[in-house]
């Protein structure tokens, strides 16, 4: 039995993992760690499990693994503080505020010879794996540029804090449909171009961005991210859309559509009821299942360096109003 902890549950998907451990019959969860120790302790005891007083007592215990659930800026410490302990690591994306830490991170992780993986759920969405399996199978041949979009609610909180978390709207929702292109093209972002600003909201921080990006096989792509939708009625975080323009036709994607449209009066907006697979659910299983040395983590570290890569390498060239080549130095 693999034993899973928690490193904190700042951010919102945390708990959602969290569940998902106690939902596997082939883990468990040992524990958890908050900075807040109400919240924590609050989770601990929904969930059934052990609250530890601090992430190094959480570290030093018998547990197997770690999901770093924290914002963003702790995310570099907790990873050195897990690697340090011989722990494995999934942490939430993006992997860290920049290049730098993330390559630091990277780094520990080999050193301590310990699994880093960047939790990209969409990975696991039924309808992205669908088409992976398209393009390996050589039905979606020559993919001439793709068309992608992440638009969300605005979450506030330390999300909005740049300290904490590195940026906005660009850096929170960019990473996860620029993971996916990398996924599906095999190939890594040569150029940047981007338009970044604060259009909805006046707090000093961007909530609006739209992304040109040339890969290295030749492939264009464009990703319009934004915190544009409703903060309270918005039935998501994100959309998550993509366009793929081939040599011989279109495919488009919609990686939520597979749901029902509850409108609660309880909570006074139209709720996705999910159908199909369960994204969160396919991330830890695949995470327990690389601990065990039954799979390879879908999504590394690395991977979570190259998508956060691009999301920097925007706001560098909103600040020169030039495009920006990759990769970045650390």
């Amino acid at each position: 039995m693999v034993r899973i902890g928690m490193a904190s549950f700042a951010h919102m998907h945390g708990a959602s993992y969290a569940q998902c451990v106690n939902q596997l019959d082939t883990c468990e969860l040992a524990g958890v760690a908050d900075e807040d120790e109400t919240r924590g302790r609050r989770m601990a005891e929904d969930l059934s499990t052990k609250y530890y007083e601090s992430f190094e007592a959480l570290s030093e215990s018998d547990i197997d693994g770690v999901i770093i659930a924290s914002d963003n800026k702790s995310h570099l410490p907790l990873t050195l503080l897990a690697a340090e302990h011989g722990k494995h690591i999934l942490c939430e994306k993006p992997i860290a505020r920049n290049v730098a830490e993330a390559a630091e991170m990277v780094a520990a992780a080999e050193k301590a010879g310990v699994i880093l993986g960047t939790a990209f759920p969409c990975r696991h969405i039924p309808a992205m794996k669908r088409i992976k399996q398209m393009i390996q199978g050589g039905e979606m041949a020559g993919i001439l540029a793709i068309r992608g979009t992440n638009h969300g609610r605005m979450p506030g909180g330390w999300f909005i804090d740049r300290q904490r978390s590195g940026g906005g709207a660009v850096i929170d929702h960019t990473v996860h449909v620029a993971d996916l292109m990398r996924w599906f093209l095999e190939s890594d972002a040569t150029e940047v171009f981007a338009e970044i600003d604060g259009r909805f909201y006046d707090m000093g921080i961007d909530d609006t961005g739209m992304l040109s990006i040339a890969f290295a096989n030749g492939t264009i792509a464009t990703l319009d991210t934004s915190w544009s939708r409703p903060p309270k009625s918005f039935p998501t975080w994100g959309d998550v859309t993509m366009k793929f323009v081939l040599e011989n036709g279109t495919v488009e994607v919609d990686s939520f559509n597979q749901k029902v449209d509850f409108y609660s009066e309880a909570q006074g907006k139209c709720i996705w009821a999910g159908l199909g697979d369960d994204m969160d659910l396919g991330l830890v299983a695949n995470f327990v299942e690389a601990i065990k040395g039954q799979d390879t983590i879908r999504a590394t570290g690395g991977d979570g360096l190259r998508s956060l890569e691009i999301a920097q390498a925007a706001y560098e060239s909103q600040a020169t109003g030039k495009p920006v080549s990759l990769p970045l130095a650390p």
